[in-house]
């Protein structure tokens, strides 16, 4: 049945079949996905743009351009340039220029913090440590964003327009849905419409 031939025309027929950015596995083709990628943050901060510690200095605008290269963020590290972003998301929900500890403040600072996880997370997927760092800093902005639109909704709405945050409602059950849970809502759901009925029925009434 195999001829001498067999191997090579197996050979050209998968050389044939199978195109570019298609892989076997286990005898069948599997299309690459791309990840969609993230924009990061700090995209939009201008090269030319001085430090946080050399900005109020005078005489950083009148140097050389070697050293002004030094000054800038043209050569700065990625810390430097998330604690320039912080103070532009800063000026814009604080309340006067030396607002640093209203409940605006710190969910400019919480956002700044957990968008640079969340790129990181893009690129090491599997920094666990990073993971459980952006979650503890995103119940801590929740947090404040709850008491801030229960008590100054104005703002509340100010800061979500601002910093680009989308605000979504808690669930109202946080319990997770296994089958005996299921299973045991619909039945009560049954009992409670089987009395209704019931007392409907004999002229009676439940009350709320």
């Amino acid at each position: 049945f195999f001829g001498p031939g067999h191997s090579s025309l197996r050979n050209q027929w998968h050389s044939r079949a199978l195109k570019p950015g298609i892989h076997p596995v286990r005898h069948y083709a599997r299309a690459v996905r791309k990840k969609q990628e993230i924009q990061s943050q700090l995209s939009d901060l201008a090269p030319t743009l001085l430090k946080m510690d050399y900005a109020p200095i005078p005489l950083a605008q009148t140097a050389n351009d070697v050293v002004k290269k030094l000054l800038t963020l043209e050569l700065a590290s990625h810390r430097d340039k998330l604690l320039l972003k912080e103070e532009q998301l800063i000026a814009k929900v604080q309340k006067h220029k030396t607002d640093r500890s209203s409940v605006e403040v710190r969910v400019a600072i919480l956002t700044a913090r957990i968008r640079n996880y969340q790129e990181h997370l893009q690129k090491h997927p599997k920094d666990k440590a990073n993971k459980r760092r952006m979650l503890m800093s995103m119940d801590r902005r929740k947090k404040r964003l709850k008491f801030l639109r229960r008590t100054h909704y104005e703002s509340f709405e100010n800061v979500c327009q601002q910093l680009g945050i989308t605000y979504t409602f808690p669930p109202q059950y946080y319990r997770r849905a296994t089958r005996r849970w299921l299973a045991k809502k619909a039945l009560c759901i049954k009992v409670t419409a089987r009395a209704r009925h019931f007392l409907f029925s004999a002229g009676l009434t439940i009350k709320p």
